[in-house]
């Protein structure tokens, strides 16, 4: 007999359900502590969808979501067809696609310089220096970058007075802010990101390095077999969400960062949206929302795409 499709879900027998309750009884306290980040996600992520809506109308605080007047495709237009939706979006891709390229890497690097080291004492004072950076905050890690590449007060431009030499705008130059942005973010986040790396080499059967040994096997050797193989899904997965952020990037340092001088260089999605709606003098959130769906929309596009190409090229994807 053919089983029907779709299949046809049988209801839980008395005795079924009196065990299904029985075993969510017994694990009530698992299931509340569930509760507490579904609640979260379902309060601040799902919820707010609703507010999407504004970027498909000409939204008036005083009329609300619902009664603001309908503006169709009207916002999408007016960004594409500004003359600040090439400079914003080249800054943002450039930005992005430097830090993934740059910065993807190096976590990878460290963790398995960590994993085949064996100066553990020195390993670990490593690896507290690498994580530390992490802790800092946007407005902190700015600061410090000032107080070293500083037009006047910058230790750096100090040394270059002393020796007589031009000092230099850090700062302030267009061509170099996209090198602050992205290698001071990298030196803040590599340790950090090399945790999930280490953690999974961790767990490597030591048998699988001394059989290699045995065979005569290279450290070079040990690395492309074992250890690479072994974090691969790992990689994959983060590389496929990193895609999915490309249009995103750091609003509140690269905020703090700008300045007159560097804005060819530094103004991106995020700052753009945020000085066309709350930041500005007249707020015009309706189009400030549709920049931000459309930069959405693009990171779930590519997302998705970059898993499909995963999928089918190492089998790794994230679904």
């Amino acid at each position: 007999m053919k089983t029907p499709w779709p299949p046809v879900m049988q209801p839980f027998s008395p005795a079924e359900q009196s065990g299904l309750w029985r075993r969510v009884k017994n694990a009530r306290g698992l299931f509340l502590l569930l509760a507490i980040p579904v609640v979260y996600v379902f309060i601040f992520n799902y919820i707010p969808m609703y507010g999407v809506l504004i970027a498909f109308k000409q939204f008036q605080p005083r009329l609300g979501v619902w009664r603001s007047p309908w503006a169709g495709l009207y916002n999408f237009s007016r960004f594409f067809s500004s003359p600040n939706f090439k400079i914003v979006l080249s800054n943002t891709l450039f930005l992005s696609i430097y830090g993934l390229v740059a910065g993807f890497p190096l976590p990878i690097i460290l963790a398995i310089f960590v994993n085949h080291s064996t100066l553990k004492k020195t390993t670990k004072t490593i690896q507290s220096i690498t994580f530390a950076p992490y802790f800092l905050s946007a407005v902190l890690l700015v600061g410090l970058l000032t107080r070293f590449f500083g037009m006047r007060t910058g230790a750096v431009n100090i040394f270059l007075a002393s020796l007589g030499l031009k000092e230099i705008n850090f700062m302030g130059s267009p061509a170099i802010f996209p090198h602050f942005y992205i290698w001071s973010g990298i030196w803040q986040s590599t340790g950090y990101g090399a945790i999930i790396y280490i953690s999974s080499l961790a767990s490597v059967d030591p048998a699988y390095h001394e059989a290699a040994i045995i065979d005569g096997a290279t450290i070079w050797q040990k690395i492309w077999h074992i250890d690479l193989p072994t974090i691969r899904p790992i990689i994959m997965i983060l590389l496929i969400l990193s895609m999915g952020g490309i249009l995103g990037t750091s609003f509140e340092k690269i905020y703090i960062m700008q300045t007159p001088l560097n804005m060819k260089t530094s103004e991106v999605i995020a700052t753009y949206v945020y000085k066309v709606s709350i930041g500005a003098n007249r707020p015009d959130y309706s189009f400030g929302t549709a920049i931000g769906l459309f930069q959405n929309v693009i990171g779930i596009i590519l997302t998705l795409t970059v898993n499909k190409i995963a999928n089918s090229l190492t089998g790794e994807g994230m679904f």
